[in-house]
């Protein structure tokens, strides 16, 4: 009979949390799950993916409704405020809790709620939202506790004009310019929903260029998109201070640059919510961000204990984050089924969408491996032209011998959705993995993933077939 109170205490309710705890629930483990709120969910479902891409979904199809050219005829100009869009989000989070309240019900997981910290390294004190504290002790435990908004100390963030990424989703005014400070994967997403909206942006960069993580190609068809959209955007900038007063955000720049706004978005970073779990008495550290370093198996420091999700850093995903929750667990029961999450599709909900997954042109072309380039732009499908979403391409990176897929970048609508069907391929060992196949599969038609085929054919007509 077992010493502890749990099989495993999982700290965390997002998608690495929920995951975790679905996995050994399904594996008769006695399972609970700490969650620092009421309704489990995690910052996904209540600050960050969820709200956000809904808020992102709203202003894409207001952006279509005025670009429709059988409502050009309209006279009054279609607007809409930022603050009827975000009273909006409250909907979906419902659905969601709702839904994810179920998986936890069915598969018999505790559900704690209150802040959770060591007492030992097999021991959580939980700090109830009433003050009262419980003790719990489990067996094996997994952190899942997510990230937060990294906040300077020198600016205010209690401002009223001042926000991060977090707290844009409860801005209670309408801004006709606004600060984005980090062009990141959320300061580009928030650059294009608020130019989408007829808000003027000023997207301060820190580095050379939007997202070199990026296809060159890809980063630049972004730069131009927002561009085309108003969005000024100024590379290779640090803030010096923020100043901030009841009608406007002034930022200073090391180059001397003074910028002014209506409000200002700190979208620069974010920190891994461990400093209060008291990781000491679990013999753990983390690293200045407050991330926690895990292995392979996502194992930290205390071999009982495992980490997912944001806060061990890199991809910062929530897709990712799903199944490293789900991989931890079956790798601590020794599970031959365990497989690390290393490759990872990158998906950014800009206007329009970026996804890719594998090389880059500036990665192959460093590893000198001999590859060509196949491109279909959207304005050249028939799907496009009928649906109006002829902005974008897909890009497809292949061997020049063997015609192994090698890297796939879109740029476009549904870009996120499009990019699986070259995932699927890549990822066939021996021979499945080939540019031909989208050549020699008949898709349906018209449809955007006839861009497969477009693609393919452009890159087979560069080598001379």
């Amino acid at each position: 009979m077992s010493n502890y109170d749990y099989d495993l205490i999982v700290i965390g309710a997002g998608p690495a949390g929920e995951s975790a705890a679905m996995n050994a629930a399904k594996h008769e483990s006695s399972v609970a799950i700490i969650i620092p709120r009421e309704e489990v969910g995690g910052a996904c479902t209540h600050q960050g993916t969820i709200p956000s891409k809904a808020l992102r979904a709203a202003v894409n199809a207001h952006v279509r409704f005025n670009a429709n050219p059988m409502v050009k005829h309209i006279k009054t100009a279609q607007k809409i405020r930022y603050t009827d869009l975000i009273d909006n989000l409250s909907s979906v989070i419902k659905k969601q809790v709702k839904m994810r309240s179920k998986f936890y019900l069915r598969n018999d997981v505790n559900i704690i709620e209150g802040s959770a910290s060591f007492v030992d390294p097999h021991t959580l004190c939980v700090q109830h939202i009433d003050g009262s504290q419980v003790s719990v002790t489990s067996k094996k435990i997994l952190i899942a506790t997510g990230s937060r908004p990294y906040q300077p100390k020198e600016v205010d963030f209690n401002h009223s004009r001042v926000y991060d990424s977090d707290s844009i989703l409860s801005m209670r005014h309408n801004p006709r310019k606004i600060i984005i400070y980090g062009a990141g994967v959320i300061g580009c997403e928030y650059a294009s929903i608020f130019s989408g909206l007829g808000i003027k942006v000023d997207l301060v960069n820190t580095r050379d260029r939007l997202l070199e993580f990026l296809d060159d190609e890809i980063s630049d068809a972004l730069s131009y998109h927002l561009m085309a959209q108003g969005v000024i955007i100024r590379h290779r900038e640090e803030f010096e201070k923020v100043e901030a007063n009841e009608k406007h955000v002034t930022m200073h720049l090391h180059s001397g640059k003074r910028i002014s706004a209506d409000a200002m978005l700190w979208s620069n970073g974010r920190t891994g919510n461990t400093d209060l779990l008291n990781l000491t008495s679990a013999g753990l550290t983390a690293n200045h961000r407050g991330q926690l370093d895990v292995n392979e198996e996502y194992r930290t420091q205390a071999e009982h204990i495992f980490a997912a999700g944001d806060v061990i850093g890199w991809p910062a995903l929530a897709s990712a984050a799903y199944n490293q929750g789900s991989a931890a667990v079956t790798g601590a029961r020794g599970d031959d089924n365990f497989k690390q999450v290393d490759d990872v599709p990158t998906g950014i909900y800009t206007l329009p969408e970026i996804s890719s997954v594998g090389k880059t042109e500036r990665e192959l072309t460093d590893a000198k491996i001999p590859y060509e380039v196949g491109r279909a732009f959207f304005k050249d499908t028939a799907r496009g032209q009928i649906s109006g979403q002829k902005e974008g391409m897909l890009k497809i990176l292949f061997h020049i011998d063997t015609f192994e897929l090698l890297g796939i970048h879109c740029f476009g609508a549904e870009a996120t959705e499009i990019i699986h069907i070259g995932q699927a391929i890549l990822k066939q060992d021996n021979d499945g993995n080939d540019l031909r196949y989208f050549v020699n599969t008949t898709f349906n038609y018209p449809t955007m993933a006839e861009a497969y085929r477009i693609a393919a054919l452009n890159g087979l007509n560069r080598l001379g077939f």
